[in-house]
């Protein structure tokens, strides 16, 4: 039998709830997981005002560096690790290292709403792409709405969350291509607003 997870994917338009819901989870994790977090960011549709998502908050931490340290933290409140999730897709043209795509990823607790958390190495090439696609989309609505709109397109037609993700990667692609070339014309640094920043004792 396949092993393709077959659901009935929803999306629904943006909710304001979801920045309060980040920064009460960014605070249950800052409080958690403690000076391995560099900082905890609001990433993914659901951090992009007026986008429709999926109701799944999606957080990035970023640490030093991925070792066993974070997960035994994360696990210990709470949060389920998904050892089979050990990266993020590579897009095309990349030069560097598979390492550069590297991540630890886990899930809610048992009983709570559906959380997303990823931990990528700061510096790498996939914790500045989760950070620069958020910022271009929020800095280019038009493009939000876009991708929106084929978000919800392929909700419809696609009977898997696996052939979603499957087939929404490349769309992300063109999206980052077009937020590189923004990046280098604007000078971007992160929005600052989307995140939690370790405080020094």
């Amino acid at each position: 039998m396949s092993n393709v997870r077959l659901t009935m994917i929803s999306i629904v338009p943006h909710r304001p709830s979801w920045s309060v819901e980040f920064q009460e989870i960014a605070a249950a994790l800052m409080a958690g997981i403690g000076d391995l977090a560099l900082r905890v960011d609001h990433i993914g549709s659901t951090s992009v005002p007026h986008l429709r998502s999926k109701d799944v908050i999606d957080i990035q931490v970023t640490v030093a560096r991925l070792d066993e340290g974070v997960a035994e933290k994360l696990c210990q409140i709470g949060f389920v690790q998904r050892p089979e999730i050990d990266g993020d897709h590579v897009p095309p043209g990349h030069a560097g290292s598979k390492s550069d795509w590297a991540k630890l990823f886990f899930v809610q607790p048992s009983g709570h709403r559906r959380i997303n958390v990823h931990v990528r190495q700061s510096g790498r090439a996939n914790q500045r792409y989760a950070l620069l696609f958020r910022d271009y989309l929020v800095a280019h609505p038009r493009s939000a709405e876009a991708y929106g709109e084929l978000k919800q397109r392929l909700a419809v037609f696609l009977a898997s969350e696996d052939a979603y993700a499957d087939v929404k990667d490349p769309a992300v692609d063109l999206i980052y291509i077009a937020a590189e070339e923004w990046a280098s014309l604007s000078q971007w640094q992160p929005i600052q607003s989307f995140y939690v920043e370790r405080r020094e004792a």
